[in-house]
């Protein structure tokens, strides 16, 4: 094998074409809804880990969980990077008519990309937060949160911070 992209082989690098059935696709025995997004800081240096919290309501009926995701988005990178990358996610269960306040960290580790060694870039990013996939349509109705943040600095090894 000499080609080694993963360009068309893998639903992250398919482009504009939709998987059939997205990574975080299900249905749920009520309804939920994300709000207050909040990335701290929302300008950070390029070592720097990022704060994510946001807030998961149960609008519906019943008692249930619901499996909360985040993912990241560069928006310019000097190599090719998949369309969004899941860097973090946890199941909750939340009462009905009740909310849950969550807090991630996204460390920096976690935008590196690959250079010949492993590198930290400056840049504008984009962080989602749902209950799937960016962008996906799926029978279930499931909200996808969005902000972006910026890294500042030059760009350096992983292993230099």
């Amino acid at each position: 094998m000499e080609n080694y992209t993963m360009e068309g082989r893998t639903y992250r690098y398919y482009g504009q074409e939709a998987p059939l059935y997205p990574f975080g696709y299900g249905l749920s025995y009520t309804t939920f809804c994300y709000r207050d997004l909040v990335l701290s800081p929302s300008v950070l240096p390029v070592c720097a880990n990022l704060t994510v919290s946001v807030v998961l309501e149960n609008t519906g009926l019943r008692d249930s969980e619901e499996v909360v995701q985040l993912y990241l988005r560069w928006e310019q990178s000097s190599v090719p990077v998949p369309r969004w990358q899941l860097v973090a996610f946890r199941r909750v269960a939340v009462l009905a008519g009740r909310e849950a306040k969550l807090s991630f960290q996204v460390l920096a580790e976690q935008r590196a990309v690959w250079v010949q060694d492993w590198r930290l870039e400056p840049g504008t990013f984009t962080l989602f937060a749902g209950g799937q996939q960016p962008g996906q349509k799926t029978r279930a109705p499931s909200e996808v949160l969005s902000a972006q943040f910026s890294v500042t600095g030059t760009a350096r090894p992983l292993h230099g911070c």
